[in-house]
């Protein structure tokens, strides 16, 4: 019998790590503050320009002074580090 290969696809979630609006995280690129979360996959693959896009993150360079807003879809390391949280992933029902 031939052993078989289990690959093991990142969770959405994962990829994505604690990027919520108004997280803050830095990274060699810059220092950056999240605008927007894109979970469309329609929406993020134009947004990307990139057809297997599932997600993007809308994100401003907080340490450029004329930082504009632009997506990006590169998934969370261990280089990326969390200076400030941003919303929950689900506010609670009033």
């Amino acid at each position: 019998m031939m052993p078989t290969a289990t690959i093991t696809l990142p969770r959405t979630a994962d990829e994505i790590g604690p990027r919520r609006p108004g997280a803050i995280y830095q990274n060699i690129s810059g220092r950056f503050e999240v605008l927007a979360l894109v979970t469309d996959p329609g929406e993020a693959a134009q947004l990307l320009r990139r057809g297997g896009a599932r997600w993007a993150v809308i994100v401003r360079d907080t340490l450029r002074p004329d930082g504009q807003p632009f997506a990006i879809g590169s998934a969370w390391t261990d280089s990326d580090y969390l200076l400030r949280e941003g919303a929950p992933a689900y506010a609670p029902a009033a």
